[in-house]
């Protein structure tokens, strides 16, 4: 799935006015110490290697901010950068390039490690037909953003909430008194909205075939017993296989023939890359 632009853009929005107002408040008391009238140049360097997210977030926070502030992007979304090289220029305001720097920092160096991560997972994949996906499991708040760097990154975004598509857990099955039962309802509750099963075992995924799941997750299968339901379903639905994956076992697991790889270490635990912002001469 691709993220609406217009949900996007409500995201971005929403997104920068939280960030100023949680740090601003009624305002930066330590950038008063610079004079009102003095201008100055600024440029971002990164410490370590990384895939660039998030420029949507920074412009439109410094613009909303303070619009008379040039940006100059010296890398392009999702291109890497290498440590200690720089991949954006400020100019303007000196109170106004301090009183930005930690929220603008901030979406840079989470979504970019976002990015990377995706990256280097995505790399594993390489020669497959395999698709890493996200997950829900996101940062509060940041859901459309993570998804967003994911995507970045050389990932797909699984659904974006619970909204966009059906997602028939355990507990969905027993409420609904069967799997047959819960896939014909959801069918009946939005038709064409995409309809995913997770079983744990074989009967379960012969249930999910025979009520027209449109994907079946795989909960925790094992390397074989993937590789004989990818045979047994022969395309008649999207298989995507869940649980216990890490990067190192994650190549094998594409070999399996599965359609899609969802992993909530993605977005859940990423650890922010190493951003400098220093004022020029």
């Amino acid at each position: 799935m691709s993220i609406p632009q217009s949900l996007l853009e409500q995201s971005i929005q929403i997104n920068i006015q939280q960030a100023l107002q949680e740090d601003i408040g009624d305002g930066d008391i330590t950038a008063l110490l610079t004079p009102e009238q003095e201008q100055a140049t600024a440029t971002i360097i990164t410490r370590e290697d990384m895939v660039l997210a998030g420029q949507p977030w920074v412009n439109a926070l410094i613009r909303a901010y303070d619009s008379n502030v040039q940006i100059t992007w010296l890398k392009q979304e999702g291109e890497l950068v290498a440590a200690n090289e720089a991949f954006l220029k400020l100019a303007g305001s000196a109170r106004s390039l301090l009183t930005v720097e930690r929220p603008a920092l901030n979406f840079v160096q989470t979504l970019s490690a976002v990015a990377t991560k995706t990256a280097n997972y995505v790399k594993q994949l390489d020669g497959l037909h395999t698709k890493l996906l996200d997950t829900r499991k996101t940062l509060p708040g940041l859901r459309i953003a993570q998804k967003y760097a994911v995507a970045v990154g050389g990932g797909q975004n699984h659904r974006l909430g619970l909204f966009d598509a059906f997602l028939i857990k355990e507990n969905h099955i027993m409420a609904a008194g069967g799997i047959a039962q819960a896939i014909s309802k959801a069918h009946d509750i939005a038709p064409g909205k995409p309809v995913e099963v997770e079983v744990e075992t074989w009967d379960e995924l012969n249930q999910a075939l025979e009520a027209g799941a449109d994907i079946v997750m795989l909960d925790n299968f094992s390397q074989q017993q993937m590789i004989d339901a990818v045979k047994h379903v022969s395309g008649r639905c999207k298989l995507e296989a869940s649980g216990n994956i890490t990067i190192e076992n994650l190549r094998e697991v594409a070999t399996t023939g599965v359609d899609y790889i969802s992993m909530g270490v993605l977005t859940k635990d990423v650890r922010a890359v190493d951003l400098s912002m220093r004022f020029n001469a």
